[in-house]
Order: structure tokens, then sequence, then C-alpha cells
């Protein structure tokens, strides 16, 4: 059977896996590591700046968690966490650039991705010169709830819709 280039977006070889979740309390803040979190339809992570303006396009930010090794190799700088990135879920086991457009349920939330998550002037200022560039094409990926649910690590990611 031959499939169409719709079909093929859709199939994955595997479920990605919670790795890491963070939320930041306001814009500049620390942010705040979790085992687990509550996903709102509209707001996002629970005690994350996205709420502070309910309905936007990027209410939750995910990075692929094999990207962490990568950034750190370019940037040289051995110690970069994930904090370091300022995303909300580290995602691993599945390529999150390939679900633009797609609807996934992470744990019991779901989400409509909305766009890629690029990088932005205040991680160049929070780790050093280059940090932009190091970051462009990694820097995930952003999406909206649209069912509410909990999150923990070690939850699945199994992509629902194209």
């Amino acid at each position: 059977m031959k499939l169409t280039i719709e079909q093929l977006k859709s199939h994955f070889p595997q479920p990605g896996r919670v790795e890491w979740i963070g939320v930041r309390e306001a814009r500049g803040a620390p942010v705040m590591v979790l085992n687990e979190a509550q996903a709102n339809v509209g707001t996002g992570l629970r005690g994350d700046k996205a709420g502070v303006r309910p309905g936007g396009k990027r209410q939750v930010t995910f990075i692929q968690a094999e990207y962490l090794p990568l950034v750190q190799t370019l940037l040289a700088k051995p110690a970069l966490s994930f904090a370091d990135l300022r995303r909300n879920i580290a995602i691993s086991g599945v390529n999150l650039n390939a679900l633009k457009d797609q609807i996934i349920q992470v744990g019991a939330a779901r989400f409509e991705i909305t766009g890629f998550c690029h990088p932005c002037k205040r991680l160049e200022e929070n780790l050093g010169h280059g940090t932009f560039n190091a970051l462009r094409g990694h820097g995930g990926i952003t999406a909206k709830v649209i069912q509410d649910g909990n999150i923990s690590i070690g939850d699945s990611l199994q992509v629902i819709s194209g």
C-alpha cells in the first residue's frame, strides 16, 4: 500500500517520553523544576507565566531532550541544563519538529502544536555570545492546551492526529 505524505507525517516509530518539566512564575524569573504539572485549557501549565495572557498560541513550550548535549557542545558549556534553556517540557524519543500542526497527548493532557519555539535574546544574555545561533533549529515547539490534564516525568507523548 502506498502512503500519502499526510499519512507519513502521522507515523512515528515510538512514543515520546517526558524527561523534565519546568515553569516560571514571571518573565525573567528562575525556572522551578517539577516532577508533575497540571495543564489547563487556555492558560498552559499551572504556575507558569504563559497563563498571564490566556488564549495564546505559546501556552506551553517543548524542547527535544536529545538536543541538550548538542547545544552543550555548540556552546562549550558542559553544565547546561534544561532550566537554562527556559522551556516547559523536555521530551525524548520523538522528533518534535515533525509535530507541527499535530494534536498530541502528553500524560492526561492534549495539545495543539502551534509552531516552532525560536531562541530569544534573553537566552543570549543569560548563556553568552553565540547562544542564539547555537539554538537555531533546536529551540523546540510551542503549543496550546486543548484538554486539561496532569503530566508527570516518564509520561508518554502520543500523536493523536495531524
